[in-house]
């Protein structure tokens, strides 16, 4: 009988050490994994003369993400000065002037601005609405309110809400919901991201 409790002790921590284990290494190993591609997709965005891994004995890890990031500040700050906002009103110009890609680059702009309005009557974008059917909510972030031929046509007060996928929330659905149907939240843009991308495991306000 002893001998019993003993193997079916034994047997418990071992599976407790296993299931802890698993929890510990799904998450690093997910942080690996982006981060590998995040590397693989900076490595190829660089140009080779820049970019140190490819005339260095050795390679260092990560070097293109910092690279970029360094870039992109650069960048940022440039375009806030008189000579940085003059240059892009050329590009902007250019990119609106051509047919197919106008359209694009539009539509990114237009997202990018809504996404990043630090406005404190634009504050509130995080929205809880129910998706796909009546009784299950997801979260999503309100863009703006519809007021073209969809919300004419509907006969209702329409807003566009965009439903991002977990754990890649650069891809999600675009989908029109009765304001009166869609629920404010107070959680701040960051705090939704990490939500949906953590898949509802993150500890916010929420």
């Amino acid at each position: 009988m002893k001998k019993n409790k003993k193997k079916r002790s034994i047997t418990l921590i071992l599976r407790n050490y296993f299931i802890t284990g698993v929890v510990v290494l799904i998450p690093i190993g997910f942080t690996l994994y982006l981060s590998k591609i995040l590397i693989g997709i900076s490595s190829k965005i660089i140009p080779e003369n820049i970019n140190p891994n490819s005339y260095l004995p050795f390679a260092i890890p990560g070097i293109e993400i910092i690279i970029s990031v360094v870039f992109i500040t650069v960048v940022g700050g440039l375009s806030l000065s008189f000579l940085g906002k003059r240059i892009l009103k050329i590009i902007d110009d250019l990119f609106k002037r051509i047919p197919v890609l106008r359209t694009i680059y539009s539509a990114i702009v237009q997202m990018t601005e809504t996404f990043s309005n630090k406005d404190e009557k634009d504050k509130k974008s995080v929205v809880l609405v129910e998706y796909p059917r009546k009784g299950v909510w997801a979260v999503g972030f309100a863009t703006k309110e519809n007021k073209g031929e969809m919300a004419e046509k509907t006969n209702k007060k329409l807003i566009n809400v965009f439903v991002p996928t977990t754990p890649n929330p650069t891809s999600g659905f675009l989908l029109m919901f009765p304001i009166d149907e869609v629920i404010y939240l107070n959680m701040t843009f960051e705090e939704a991201s990490k939500f949906i991308v953590s898949a509802g495991t993150s500890t916010g306000k929420n």
